[in-house]
């Protein structure tokens, strides 16, 4: 009885003793879309995340004083994966809805994007959301999963041609090539192609209104379990808020508040 007891002091003194170290290895693994989302998100020529929002990570893990692992995962299942686990958080311009709060939690908003509708400059047409009529007959790209989608499919089943790709480079793709009239984005993200060389023929012609299901912003979605984590998250995020930090890292990327009101 004595040895059985010795021998389980052992066990509990090596493992015990590993407990520590391990705990002192704070990594908190981001989700992130795998596609391209500039400027918020986005490999470099060496494969190293980049970015508006991979900066704000980075701020956010020195706050907190832990290290950050960034996970690759393909927006249409981004969700699935942080329920099974394979990361801790969706860093990733999710935009924060009553309907995915039914599923998982978020942080507070870290930023805001009107939704738009963009088309080329050439276009002479005017569509107004209040006017179904006005989108007849016209094909409208929009990215899978996305608020936009939903809102075109809601608003314009059977009126408009809703398109549905897996990036907004497939929807930009496809409106060059002239075979959708329009493509729906976050206003925000559009900006980056709007003001390249090749976005310079096409605008923004319609501002949708911000519906309920457009949601508060866009925040980081955890687990509902995690309530410590988004704890923490949100501590860090209102730090660098306060310190200056959020807008030094903004000022990179834009000429203009998208934190919002």
């Amino acid at each position: 009885m004595k040895k059985l007891a010795l021998a389980l002091s052992l066990i509990v003194a090596v493992f015990g003793a590993a407990n520590p170290s391990s705990a002192a290895d704070d990594v908190i693994r981001f989700g992130v879309a795998a596609e391209p989302y500039p400027p918020f998100s986005v490999k470099d020529a060496s494969g190293t995340w980049q970015g508006w929002e991979i900066d704000l990570m980075n701020a956010v893990c020195k706050e907190m004083k832990a290290k950050c692992e960034i996970v690759d995962i393909a927006w249409d299942g981004i969700i699935p994966a942080l329920l099974a686990k394979k990361f801790d958080v969706i860093w990733s311009s999710m935009s924060i809805t009553d309907k995915r709060k039914e599923v998982i939690d978020f942080t507070d908003k870290y930023y805001y994007s009107p939704n738009v509708l963009v088309g080329a400059k050439a276009d002479t047409r005017q569509f107004d959301v209040t006017k179904p009529e006005t989108f007849k007959g016209i094909a409208v790209a929009a990215q899978s999963a996305s608020l936009q989608a939903t809102y075109m499919q809601d608003k314009f089943n059977g009126i408009a041609e809703v398109k549905i790709y897996p990036t907004l480079d497939d929807e930009i793709a496809d409106i060059q090539a002239g075979r959708v009239d329009l493509m729906a984005a976050a206003g925000i993200q559009i900006q980056d192609f709007l003001k390249k060389p090749e976005g310079q023929a096409y605008e923004i012609k319609v501002t949708l209104p911000h519906e309920k299901m457009f949601g508060y912003g866009d925040g980081g979605g955890l687990r509902k379990e995690d309530s410590a984590l988004r704890d923490r998250l949100n501590a860090a995020l209102k730090a660098v808020r306060a310190s200056g930090e959020y807008d030094t890292i903004t000022k990179r990327y834009f000429d203009f508040n998208i934190y919002g009101d």
